[in-house]
């Protein structure tokens, strides 16, 4: 059992300029829900961060979000918060692999995103999982993103400051 195994963290992430992330989460789980994000804000105030909580109707709408907030928006990184448990169709498979695969795609295009959304066969894994003291995923997402943010910093100019988009006053050609 996962519970069971011994798991190297990695330290926390330092920064000298404050991070400013978002939260994306779907509470159709509720109390699982409620507890990833505490575990996740735990995390983003460990590193003196800021954040901002939205919520969507389900795992599926989630990357849309992120996406969306990407293009209109200010934030350094974002934690993906959701709960898909098992049922006795198919969409669980598509909810489950729809999610990630649009997750990591944003991802690969460089946005900073911690994937916390649970994928499992009953509540009772969702429950310890989603369990800040226990294996603590929302924790785990939110540390995710914010090492994703440590590495853009270190190898990249910051395009992105707290509060605002900075004009742009030349052009890069590729």
């Amino acid at each position: 059992m996962a519970g069971q195994e011994s798991h190297y963290i990695l330290p926390r992430p330092e920064f000298d300029k404050p991070v400013k992330l978002l939260i994306v989460v779907s509470p159709y789980y509720k109390d699982i829900a409620d507890n990833m994000v505490a575990g996740a804000v735990a995390e983003i105030e460990a590193v003196g961060g800021t954040y901002e909580v939205v919520e969507v109707p389900g795992a599926l709408e989630i990357p849309t979000a992120i996406g969306i907030s990407d293009r209109a928006s200010n934030f350094d990184g974002y934690v993906a918060l959701g709960c898909v448990i098992r049922g006795e169709t198919t969409h669980y498979d598509t909810v489950c692999n729809d999610s990630s695969r649009a997750i990591q795609l944003l991802g690969l295009q460089g946005l900073c995103i911690g994937n916390g959304i649970l994928t499992v066969e009953n509540r009772k894994q969702a429950e310890v999982r989603a369990d800040p003291e226990d294996q603590n995923k929302g924790g785990g997402a939110a540390a995710a993103a914010l090492h994703l943010i440590a590495l853009a910093r270190k190898w990249g100019a910051q395009t992105k400051g707290v509060g605002f988009k900075p004009a742009s006053d030349s052009y890069r050609l590729a």
